[in-house]
């Protein structure tokens, strides 16, 4: 049977009808917060940074190996021939300037001392009547925050860097483990000309200024 359908209330039943009030409703908090801090920082971190290089770098590696492991009657043979002809050449100046000048006035707010003869903070008593023990919350924090920062941080670099690098390696290895009766050979043969020149001017300028009142 649908809702359209369902017969309505004769008079005798909706008399028989009742209601109850519902009670108030009480708005109680377990936990009462609030904070007290007083913070003062004075932060300045004035950086000047000035690298400059010439650089030259060969690294020419030549390595032979061989071995026999528990190989009797073996052998091993390990040639590395390597012919490297480097020449590098840098003409020019690197040169990297740093200039920096900062002018800093922080001031943080001083706290007041305690003034004497205060009162010392009252000692709550635990209650004995258990319908007493929640009033005015579970937990009862008290904090205040009062934060000045004074923070700068001007920071100055400047890099320059004129860079030859070479590195030319070669390697042989040979080996015989547990091989009786075996021969290992190994052949690493290598020829490197390398001409590296650089000409010119790497040159890295910062100038900062800073003039900052907190």
């Amino acid at each position: 049977m649908s809702e359209a359908n369902l017969p309505p209330l004769s008079i005798d039943e909706l008399a028989a009808e009742g209601g109850t009030a519902l009670p108030d409703k009480e708005v109680y908090s377990l936990l009462d917060l609030n904070v007290d801090l007083d913070l003062g920082l004075d932060l300045a971190a004035p950086i000047g940074l000035a690298l400059a290089g010439n650089l030259n770098v060969a690294a020419p590696i030549d390595a032979a190996v061989g071995a026999n492991v528990l190989s009797n009657g073996s052998t091993a043979q390990a040639l590395a021939d390597q012919g490297v002809a480097i020449q590098q050449g840098i003409t020019g100046e690197a040169v990297a300037n740093s200039d920096q000048e900062s002018a800093i006035d922080q001031g943080a707010g001083t706290t007041p001392a305690p003034q004497p003869g205060g009162t010392a903070p009252a000692v709550q008593v635990p209650p004995t009547d258990p319908a007493a023990a929640l009033e005015g919350g579970l937990l009862n924090v008290d904090v205040n925050l009062a934060a000045d920062l004074d923070l700068a941080a001007p920071i100055n670099g400047a890099v320059a860097l004129n860079a030859n690098v070479a590195a030319p390696i070669d390697a042989a290895v040979a080996a015989n483990i547990a091989s009786d009766g075996s021969a290992a050979t190994a052949i690493a043969q290598q020829d490197a000309i390398i001409q590296q020149t650089i000409d010119g001017t790497a040159e890295a300028n910062a100038e900062q200024r800073s003039d900052i009142d907190q």
